[in-house]
């Protein structure tokens, strides 16, 4: 199949993403991978705390669907999406009776206004989404689809994290090699002052819970601005 040109990519995603999402080897491996990692444990932990009991619930950046199969589990009525066409067929082969769809979270016109009770946006999802103002669109859906009063739960990398190193120390956007072949991977890390101006401007009542993770999975220690590996923010429409 000849490769789609880098004009025809879909809004927000740039070459790397779009070969990160492709990969067959990233989904084979993406369970295995969360099975080990302590933010994976640390982030469903959040949620149960921030969508107690059972509802509708928006996965927006599903990849194996490992959140959807934890709340269906307990009764949740869950919808997963996500662009990844080879995660998507992994996810569903876990477990039937999920709604896992692709589409682009920067365009969920084909999703009801006001039709969840929870969203979320874990694993650094928001930060692989190219351009400012495709950011803003994502958080602006998962307002949209939200109904009043809904939760969402937000993950974002710390870009004063000082395990990044003195290279890419505050730099915002990081680029690395691509770890399954392919063009290099960008990933925004952001301030929390700039993901609550994000969040703002999507029309989030910001401020209902911020934990700072270090590492570890853990609640970061002192200087938890140097020591927070990334942030989990609770918000409400």
């Amino acid at each position: 199949m000849e490769p789609i040109p880098d004009w025809q990519l879909p809004e927000g995603v740039d070459r790397g993403l779009w070969d990160y999402l492709r990969s067959a080897e990233m989904a084979a491996g993406y369970d295995e991978h969360m099975a080990v990692s302590p933010l994976a444990q640390a982030d469903v932990a959040f949620c149960e705390k921030w969508f107690p009991s059972p509802g509708r619930l928006l996965d927006m950046g599903c990849g194996t669907g490992r959140l959807c199969r934890h709340f269906a589990a307990k009764g949740y009525d869950c919808v997963g999406i996500d662009l990844s066409e080879e995660m998507l067929q992994r996810a569903r082969s876990h477990s039937s009776g999920i709604d896992y769809r692709q589409g682009n979270l920067v365009d969920l016109a084909n999703l009801t206004d006001a039709s969840f009770d929870y969203a979320a946006c874990l694993f650094s999802t928001l930060g692989m989404v190219r351009g400012y103002e495709n950011q803003v669109k994502l958080l602006k859906n998962a307002y949209r689809l939200l109904k009043p009063g809904g939760r969402f739960v937000l993950h974002v990398h710390n870009r004063y994290f000082l395990g990044l190193g003195w290279r890419n120390w505050n730099r915002g956007d990081i680029t690395m090699p691509q770890a399954y072949a392919g063009a290099p991977l960008t990933l925004r890390h952001y301030s929390l002052f700039e993901a609550g101006q994000l969040l703002a401007m999507a029309d989030f009542e910001v401020g209902c819970e911020v934990l700072a993770l270090g590492i570890d999975g853990k609640k970061a220690r002192w200087p938890r601005a140097l020591r927070t590996y990334g942030y989990l923010i609770a918000c409400q429409r």
